[in-house]
Order: C-alpha cells, then sequence, then structure tokens
C-alpha cells in the first residue's frame, strides 16, 4: 500500500473529516462555548425533556460513558439537571434548566453557520449526495457500531399489512433525518 492508497481510504477520509468538522464546529460555537457533543445533548433534551440516560445516549449514538460525561460537564455549568425517573427509580431523567435552554438558543446560530462552512467546498447537489451516502454507509453498517442509534423520530404511519407473497417485499425504513426509504430485506 502506498501513502497516496492510504489518504484515498474511507476510513482516513472519514476521520479527517470529523476532525475537520469539529474544529469548524468549535471554532464557530467558541463565543458559546460548546463542543458537538453538548450541543447535541441541548438539542435532544430541548425536542425530549425528561429523557433517561439511557436514551439520550441511543439518540445521539453515543455510549453510557461518554452520555456520563458530558452530562456531568452540562451539569457542573448549571445547563441540565439530572434527577431520579418518574417511571423508574434506577434511571436518571435529564432536563434543560433556564439557562440550559438560553443557551441552546444563543447556540442554533453558530452551530448553523458552522453546518454551512462545512459544506461550502460542496454544491447543492454534491451536498444532497452526501447526506445520502452517508446514510446509506451508516444504516447499511449500523450492526457494526460500538454504540447504538436509536432515533427520536415520531413513528412512521403503518399501512394495512398486505397478503403474504413467496418473496420478500422491500421495507420502510427510516434515514437518520427521519426521511422513509424502502430496502431490501436481509
Amino acid at each position: 500500500m502506498t501513502l497516496k492508497d492510504l489518504y484515498q481510504r474511507p476510513g482516513f477520509l472519514l476521520r479527517r473529516t470529523h476532525q475537520i468538522s469539529a474544529a469548524v464546529f468549535e471554532n464557530a460555537c467558541a463565543s458559546v462555548g460548546l463542543t458537538p457533543a453538548q450541543y447535541g445533548v441541548l438539542t435532544v433534551l430541548s425536542s425530549e425533556p425528561g429523557l433517561d440516560q439511557t436514551r439520550l445516549a441511543r439518540a445521539l449514538a453515543f455510549d453510557k460513558v461518554t452520555v456520563m460525561r458530558v452530562c456531568k460537564g452540562l451539569e457542573e455549568r448549571g445547563l441540565i439537571e439530572r434527577r431520579i425517573a418518574e417511571h423508574s427509580r434506577r434511571q436518571m431523567a435529564v432536563v434543560l434548566t433556564p439557562a440550559g435552554k438560553k443557551l441552546l438558543q444563543q447556540a442554533r446560530g453558530p452551530a448553523e453557520q458552522a453546518y454551512q462552512r462545512l459544506l461550502s467546498p460542496l454544491t447543492l447537489t454534491q451536498r444532497q449526495q452526501l447526506i445520502e451516502i452517508l446514510e446509506t454507509l451508516t444504516q447499511g453498517l449500523a450492526d457494526e457500531a460500538r454504540a447504538p442509534f436509536v432515533p427520536l423520530l415520531p413513528p412512521a404511519t403503518t399501512e394495512p399489512a398486505a397478503e403474504p407473497t413467496a418473496a420478500p417485499k422491500a421495507r420502510a425504513r427510516r434515514t437518520n433525518t427521519g426521511q422513509v426509504k424502502a430496502t431490501r430485506p436481509r
């Protein structure tokens, strides 16, 4: 393998893209002092107040240690509170504090600027293709992930069951952005 081969491998390019993505986000959000992981936690909790830490971790594809570390830092800053969950005394529910809601609101503009900056080298068509390719890759290899990803999206509308046939039909599957696509059964 040559260095050129190494530098063109998907793993190398994805890792490098992640480094750049994190740097672009952190530069844009320096004024609010948030990392991408912290912003993700605040965003999820804004949509799902009182979510338990396990579901929070799955909604962001974090392992339990990472979500606990991020929550601890946000709690120390007074941006979230962890409480014993009402439905299970063994789980912790996480909620945004008023300060957390305010900071999230302040961070939305810089986060959008980071998103636009990250995609700025691409045309609109390339942006759409990139998202589709990344969704295909992450969904196709989801079983290989170290942490599960369970998006918090409204359930897909279900249609009446069709009559069974000899050949299996494609099934609907939600993408990371909530779109429904047909996939082949395994």
